[in-house]
């Protein structure tokens, strides 16, 4: 069973090495893929170059971009994956994208099922979609968001790799819908390392992630112990992520948000 990590472009010099040392401590677990993030319209496209490379070239671990069309052409689409076909990428994350702040028009791109098609009719990608078992934020219904979801494999895409959640039945919930619509491609589970609480806090709020009760209410109780807060976050996405992999989820893929200690002590605890 492989399982990958996620990363974002560094911004600074002192952001590439805390990336490489995450990367170097990680790189010993056996991910099979890194994926590096792409900002709202394409505001990182040349950091996410540029991690891409080095990930390849540096660490002999494949690279798996992300590609976000909001707001984008299809010129300027198809020049990033003649860019990436010339690398020789073989896997692109295909997403939607946030509208950046002050831009009115989406451009060419409505939704990401819109991207999956123009990648597939570009050929030679493997594609990969994001799926939101807490329900994307701007959905206007759960079995609208499902509906879309739907559309993006039947649009070519390959596999679905979900939002991170802490609720168990939510990705459940959201395999067997899927599998009622004929969704048959891999749903990865999206699993998001408990480092910092509070930070975690606010990206659910902006994601639409929820925290249930029991998991705020027990970090609350440690408040003031940020170690026992990643303790319990620790123990508390192991057993999730045993609990699904029993279900027959196919594979884990680590939000690192950068950093190797949090991935890496679930990773072990899961026997990989």
């Amino acid at each position: 069973m492989a399982h990958s990590v996620e990363f974002f472009p560094p911004k600074n010099a002192a952001g590439e090495e805390r990336l490489r040392e995450a990367i170097t401590a990680l790189l010993p677990l056996g991910p099979e893929y890194a994926s590096v993030t792409f900002g709202a319209g394409g505001s990182t496209r040349e950091r996410t170059f540029a991690t891409v490379t080095m990930i390849r070239q540096d660490y002999d671990l494949e690279a798996v971009p992300h590609l976000s069309c909001i707001g984008s052409t299809e010129a300027g689409i198809r020049e990033i994956l003649e860019d990436y076909r010339k690398q020789g990428i073989r896997r692109i994350v295909a997403l939607r994208g946030d509208l950046p702040e002050g831009m009115e028009n989406p451009g060419h791109f409505q939704q990401a099922a819109d991207l999956v098609a123009f990648i597939r009719h570009f050929g030679g990608f493997e594609v990969y979609v994001a799926g939101y078992p807490d329900i994307h934020p701007r959905a206007t219904s759960a079995r609208n968001d499902v509906m879309h979801l739907a559309a993006k494999v039947r649009a070519g895409a390959d596999a679905i790799i979900t939002q991170y959640f802490f609720n168990p039945d939510a990705y459940l919930q959201l395999r067997d819908e899927l599998q009622r619509e004929g969704v048959e491609v891999p749903l990865v589970v999206g699993v998001m390392p408990i480092t910092n609480f509070e930070q975690i806090s606010r990206f659910s709020a902006m994601c639409g992630a929820d925290i249930p009760q029991y998991l705020r209410r027990r970090m609350d109780a440690y408040a003031a112990d940020p170690q026992s807060q990643y303790q319990l976050g620790i123990e508390l996405l192991s057993r999730q992520c045993q609990l699904l992999l029993r279900e027959g989820a196919p594979s884990l893929h680590f939000y690192t948000l950068n950093q190797a200690e949090a991935t890496a002590a679930i990773w072990r605890n899961l026997g990989f």
